[in-house]
């Protein structure tokens, strides 16, 4: 491996767009490969972000021995079949969130992973932000006494295109993946787990997706998250958490935020943590130094964690009556 962690993007969406950004303020990585399904779309793509090489095929992209890892920004139906891709060709993958459209899909990559030794991580970002990093330590600290309750949401207006990615089921359009991952997510972390009871309700569109989602998650000792999500309303993009001794705001957007007030009795403290870049820098990172260290998954998101979120989100599906077409097997 050289002196840079090398990258290459598969798939040239505007994800890919942000990632590429990201990387231009990770501390030794580098863009060095792209790969598209088409000439055009992979120079265009690398003349924008200045990358050396552009594939004209997925495959080509894998065998590249001049990358060491991969991040898929594909659709999400597609993220199982592009994964898989490169892992099987020994290359590390941050996948882009969801990890995939289900947890048999993201299962089956999983064990591909483990199969080859190959690393492999869900690019939930939030996860790696010096100010979500702060969260966490002041919960692990305990410093607003025992988690009694959560709240945090992610939606946003946007209109509706039936041949576009959100409106679109064969492309796992809807909210709940798109950016309700965002809030279970959040939820997973803040509570170390899966919830044991949840009861969600969804607004399904003309278009078969679901457009708008509430859901309240229960947990082992009366613990409560309310979350919600979706496509057609915008939301304040707040995360709250509540204990018996105060409480973490993360506010407004939690998801990309760099500031959290910390209230306990009557004292408060803010704390400001900015980004290096646009703030997917930091996952990057975590992927480079577990690639190094010879790791095959992360312990801020690890494999086990990522399935039970899929499952999770496959259950708020189910009470929601929503299936993909390409779940109809």
């Amino acid at each position: 491996m050289s002196d840079k962690f090398r990258w290459g993007i598969l798939g040239c969406g505007n994800i890919a767009k942000k990632f590429a950004t990201g990387l231009q303020a990770a501390e030794g990585s580098a863009l060095v490969a792209v790969g598209s399904r088409t000439q055009e779309n992979a120079d265009q793509f690398a003349d924008q972000f200045d990358v050396p090489t552009r594939h004209a095929s997925y495959d080509a992209l894998v065998n590249d021995d001049n990358v060491d890892a991969i991040y898929v920004s594909t659709p999400h139906p597609f993220h199982k079949e592009n994964t898989i891709l490169c892992l099987e060709a020994g290359k590390a993958v941050l996948c882009e969130k969801p990890f995939a459209i289900n947890q048999k899909d993201a299962q089956e990559m999983v064990d591909v992973a483990r199969a080859k030794n190959v690393f492999l991580m869900e690019a939930m970002w939030t996860r790696f932000l010096p100010i979500t990093v702060q969260v966490r330590k002041w919960l692990a600290d305990g410093v607003i006494g025992d988690v009694r309750m959560m709240y945090a949401d992610f939606g946003f207006r946007a209109g509706i295109n039936p041949k576009g990615r959100l409106f679109d089921l064969n492309l796992g359009g809807g909210g709940l993946l798109d950016v309700g991952i965002y809030p279970v997510s959040y939820a997973s972390m803040v509570f170390g787990g899966q919830p044991k009871t949840i009861s969600s309700q969804a607004h399904i569109g003309e278009t078969g997706v679901d457009e708008q989602a509430a859901m309240i998650f229960g947990y082992g000792q009366g613990e409560l998250a309310l979350l919600s999500c979706g496509v057609r309303i915008k939301t304040p993009h707040d995360a709250k958490i509540l204990g018996t001794e105060g409480m973490i705001g993360v506010v407004p957007s939690f998801w990309n935020g760099t500031k959290a007030t910390l209230t306990v009795g009557n004292q408060e403290e803010v704390v400001e943590l900015p980004h290096k870049g646009n703030g997917y820098e930091f996952e990057a990172e975590e992927v480079a130094r577990c690639v190094r260290a010879g790791k095959i998954e992360s312990d801020v998101i690890p494999h086990d964690e990522t399935l039970a979120l899929m499952g999770t989100m496959d259950t708020v599906r189910a009470q929601c009556g929503l299936k993909y077409p390409m779940e109809q097997e």
